[in-house]
């Protein structure tokens, strides 16, 4: 008996099944049909994996029959006719199947005139159904031969969407009637499944035409897009790109799928669609930016010290900082360390210096400008739903670096502004923050991105406008205003050579003088940094390469009087001391952006009624350090306090026309008002700096080293600042420190003794 292995295919008793001479052949173990009735057992498999065929590879149940026709194209018919139980099964070596079988009876419950009509009908529905289409006829031809329900269930076996578990239900149903039941439902089903899609069809005709025929053009295009690749890589098409960037990049899951998505969509939609543009800038962005991990290296401290040295003069303070931070960030493998805020007066070189870690680090450098920023949309990204959408600076500047772990130098964080369209520092809160910033996600990206091995460095003059939880995430480095002696070697160093190289002038044809630079550094500058002093190099490097290009022979020294001869710039004056002291005027010492200055603080006694007057452009501030130092004075000289009712009182600080506010003149107040009062004058060659309090105690004050640096500068032999600063004069610099006496005071009677306006006895009491 040769048996058939089958699977997806409705067996029943009574049909006709078709089978190819060769599978018969196979299975016969090679040796063919020999006989034109040869009885068959088919049985049906489990599943369709391939492999090596066992006994449990088949469902307990078969059917009989017998082969009924051989025809010339080499199919062979065979005609089913009973059930049967399949008891032991074997395989041999020839991979024939050898079966011990018993029949299986039905249960005769179906009467035959039933059967009839039911067979009658279905024939009839699916004569209908085949009437719209080209093969009506040859269907009719072959519903002629399908005398059951059983018979036409096969017939239809390769179409019907059943699962191999129905098709075997309907096998194992011993009941005639139920079996029935069974098929007639599956059939109905097709047929009215089949109705409905040919509605369908029928009326998006032109539709669906015109769809297959876009698709089809698009396959064909893609094929042979892919064949010219092969002949000509270099003309890869940009989807093509876009697709081997993804696959590539090493982006994070959420990221490739939104990519394959967008990328997808630009397929479907063509290049003539309305919002191709912008998901192909997309695409270009995303494929842009590196995703992978660059591997952290060893970096020599010895090394990177001397990049920072090279670049940059002085600010010994912030190099050993950052100094700091490279030897953690060698030991964990990783970036780490606090977020650096470098604040200072412009032109110290707070940018620069970001530039120079960068190289120190051997990684890019990127500067985000955020100098006026006010929309949350210039951090964070613009949503694509808006034309013209576009990532934030922040995105961008990685997109530009190209790399994971750029030196990210975030300029003049003090000058963000909110306003209706979100606040720009609070997005900042995000990417500043170590524990946050691993998933940040641009609105424009929409989609995570890891910034923990950026290496952020913050940049700005001031502390005053920087939100407090913004403030909190960053360590703030102060960057003091340079020295003369600095500034000095700081245009020696950089400022001229760069200047000449700029200007095309050789180290022969011009030679720079100490001196004429000191000139310049007090005669035409007046600034914490070297900014100014940088415009006034290149300006007088202009004017000589006048010269030198009319006398390219000759060679030019650059004295002082040569600079006061070319220089058409008017020589600043800066604040010096008074040569004679007077009684109620008294040398302050004040902070500005620019860097430190002094200031007078003048009074004046008229007749009148105790009426007070300020002038000078002063602040609230100011104005309520002037009423304490009022009382004060009071307090202190109890016996001439009524002197303050019976005349009127005018403070003024020159220059009138500079805004000045602030409480550490509140001791230079209170000794210009006691030295008025008690006729006694304070050496010109003194300065004071120093907040006071109702009680008389002198506190602590801001900007000490840029005080102490204009102090010296006008000829300032002493100076008095509150005990609680004295720890600040370490970052005082030395040369400063040499030539002012530096005297710390914890009370205001302190100081008035120590300057001789009041009596130690008064002390005392």
């Amino acid at each position: 008996m040769l048996v058939v292995p089958v699977y997806n295919m409705v067996l029943t008793p009574d049909a006709s099944i078709y089978f190819q001479t060769e599978q018969l052949k196979r299975n016969s173990g090679g040796k063919g049909i020999t006989e034109k009735e040869k009885i068959i057992l088919i049985v049906a498999k489990e599943n369709q994996k391939s492999g090596e065929l066992t006994a449990d590879s088949f469902y307990p149940i078969g059917v009989a029959g017998i082969i009924s026709e051989i025809n010339q194209q080499g199919y062979a018919v065979v005609r089913t006719q009973y059930r049967v139980n399949l008891l032991d099964i074997w395989i041999e070596s020839d991979h024939t199947i050898q079966l011990t079988v018993s029949r299986r009876n039905d249960i005769d419950d179906l009467d035959a005139e039933v059967e009839a009509e039911k067979t009658k009908n279905i024939k009839q529905e699916m004569r209908d159904f085949a009437a719209g289409f080209e093969w009506a006829d040859s269907a009719d031809y072959y519903m002629e031969q399908i005398n059951n329900l059983g018979a036409a269930i096969c017939a239809l076996s390769p179409w019907l969407k059943i699962s191999n578990e129905e098709r075997y239900g309907i096998l194992a149903e011993d009941s005639r009637a139920k079996r029935a039941e069974m098929i007639e439902k599956i059939l109905y089903d097709f047929l009215e499944v089949g109705r409905i899609t040919n509605e369908a069809v029928s009326s998006q005709q032109k539709e669906y035409q015109q769809m297959y025929r876009e698709s089809a053009i698009k396959r064909q295009i893609e094929h042979l897009q892919k064949e010219l690749d092969e002949m000509h890589p270099e003309n890869v098409t940009d989807l093509q790109k876009f697709a081997q960037k993804i696959a590539d990049s090493g982006m994070n899951e959420t990221a490739r799928k939104e990519a394959e998505k967008v990328l997808n969509r630009l397929k479907q939609e063509g290049k003539q669609s309305a919002e191709s543009g912008m998901l192909f800038d997309y695409l270009d962005f995303v494929t842009g930016l590196s995703w992978k991990k660059e591997e952290a290296e060893q970096i020599d401290l010895d090394e990177a010290r001397r990049i920072l040295d090279e670049d940059h003069y002085g600010l010994k303070k912030v190099k050993d900082r950052i100094i700091q931070q490279i030897a953690v960030m060698n030991l964990k493998k990783q970036q780490s360390g606090s977020i650096l805020l470098f604040v200072g007066a412009p032109g110290t070189g707070k940018t620069s210096i970001g530039k120079s870690i960068a190289r120190a680090l051997g990684r890019e450098y990127v500067r985000v400008s955020l100098g006026g920023v006010h929309d949350e949309s210039d951090i964070r990204g613009h949503r694509r739903t808006y034309i013209g959408a576009m990532p934030g600076r922040i995105m961008d500047g990685i997109h530009k670096s190209g790399v994971t772990n750029p030196v990210m130098v975030l300029d003049e964080v003090d000058k963000l502004s909110d306003s209706y369209n979100g606040s720009p520092a609070s997005a900042l809160l995000e990417v500043l923050d170590p524990e946050q910033n691993n998933t940040f996600t641009d609105h424009y990206m929409n989609v995570p991105y890891d910034l923990s091995d950026v290496m952020f460095i913050c940049t700005a003059n001031t502390t005053d406008t920087i939100p407090e939880p913004l403030l909190n995430r960053m360590e703030v480095i102060q960057f003091t205003g340079y020295t003369p002696l600095e500034k000095l070697q700081i245009a020696k160093r950089h400022l001229v050579p760069k200047s000449m190289e700029t200007m095309g002038i050789s180290a022969a044809q011009m030679q720079v003088e100490d001196a004429a630079l000191e000139t310049l550094i007090s005669d035409y500058t007046m600034e914490a940094g070297v900014r100014g002093l940088r415009k006034h190099i290149d300006t007088l490097c202009r004017i000589l390469a006048v010269k030198i290009s009319s006398h390219p022979e000759e060679s030019i020294t650059v004295t002082p009087d040569v600079v006061r001869t070319e220089m058409d710039a008017r020589p600043i004056r800066h604040n010096e001391v008074l040569p004679e002291p007077k009684a109620g005027v008294v040398t302050g010492l004040a902070w500005t952006p620019v860097g430190g200055e002094i200031l007078y603080i003048e009074t004046m006694f008229t007749k009148g009624k105790g009426e007070l007057t300020i002038t000078g452009q002063l602040g609230d501030v100011m104005k309520e350090s002037a009423l304490i130092a009022i009382s004060l004075v009071k307090s202190l000289f109890p016996d001439k306090a009524k002197f303050f009712e019976e005349h009127n009182l005018h403070i003024h600080v020159p220059a009138g026309a500079v805004p000045k506010d602030g409480p550490s003149a509140g001791v230079t107040l209170t000794t210009a008002l006691a030295s008025l009062l008690t006729g006694r004058v304070v050496d010109t060659h003194i300065a004071m700096t120093g907040e006071v309090s109702l009680r008389g105690a002198v506190t602590a004050i801001g900007g000490l080293p840029e005080k102490l640096m204009a102090a010296e500068r006008a000829g300032v032999t002493k100076v008095f600042i509150p005990q609680a600063n004295e720890f600040d004069l370490k970052d005082v610099a030395k040369e400063v420190l040499e030539k002012i006496e530096i005297v710390p005071v914890s009370s205001v009677a302190e100081l008035l003794t120590a300057v001789g306006v009041m009596e130690k006895k008064l002390l005392k009491a």
